[in-house]
């Protein structure tokens, strides 16, 4: 069985969606990120950076969301959980690089930087994580969904940095109507809901 390690609410999320959407057999772990639990000798001995998700598997332990991504929808061909046309995949795999790389450090910044900005410092990164959403917003989302008419696991991952941004107030119904459709579209989702209820959070 596989076992993913998760904190809930934190990027993780996205992997425990892509476990469930897959309907794959696996259980979770909660590690706790506020009491340190990620830098005990126990944690550290299934993934050395100490960071969540970290996946467990019968070949070893896959880290990051993306790769996690990927590996789930390979091993679930029959529930078509990411492209296998060869450009497609290559978009599939470029959104969830820009989510890794670039949305989730700077609206990172913005949440969860210690100690807290403040003034204009956090002015500046609230406008840089604006300008990222505002890429997705214009340039990303090609439908309905991040590939345009189906599902695939970049909406799941998509969808916790969207939450992110709706529970911090950033956003704004009228400068992102295309984001908080995809939002509330994706916690529709049977599989999504399941995750969330399991994890202890709301629907937003």
């Amino acid at each position: 069985m596989l076992k993913l390690y998760i904190s809930p609410g934190a990027c993780a999320t996205a992997s425990h969606i892509a476990l469930e959407e897959a309907g794959a057999d696996y259980q979770t772990q909660v590690i706790d990120l506020k009491t340190g639990q990620q830098k005990t000798p126990e944690y550290l001995a299934v993934n050395p950076a100490g960071v969540t998700p970290a996946l467990e598997t019968d070949h070893g332990v896959i880290t990051q969301n993306a790769a996690i991504l990927a590996l789930v929808a390979q091993t679930h061909p029959d529930r078509d959980l990411a492209p296998t046309e060869p450009y497609a995949l290559a978009a599939f795999n470029a959104f969830n690089g820009f989510l890794a790389s670039s949305l989730h450090p700077t609206i990172g910044k913005v949440l969860f930087s210690r100690p807290p900005l403040e003034g204009q410092a956090k002015d500046q990164a609230v406008e840089m994580a604006l300008s990222k959403y505002q890429l997705v917003e214009d340039h990303y989302l090609k439908g309905d969904y991040v590939l345009g008419d189906s599902f695939s696991l970049a909406d799941g991952y998509l969808v916790v940095f969207e939450r992110w941004a709706r529970q911090a107030g950033l956003l704004d119904p009228a400068r992102f109507p295309r984001l908080n459709a995809h939002l509330d579209r994706i916690q529709a989702r049977p599989a999504v809901q399941a995750v969330l209820k399991a994890e202890g959070l709301d629907v937003i």
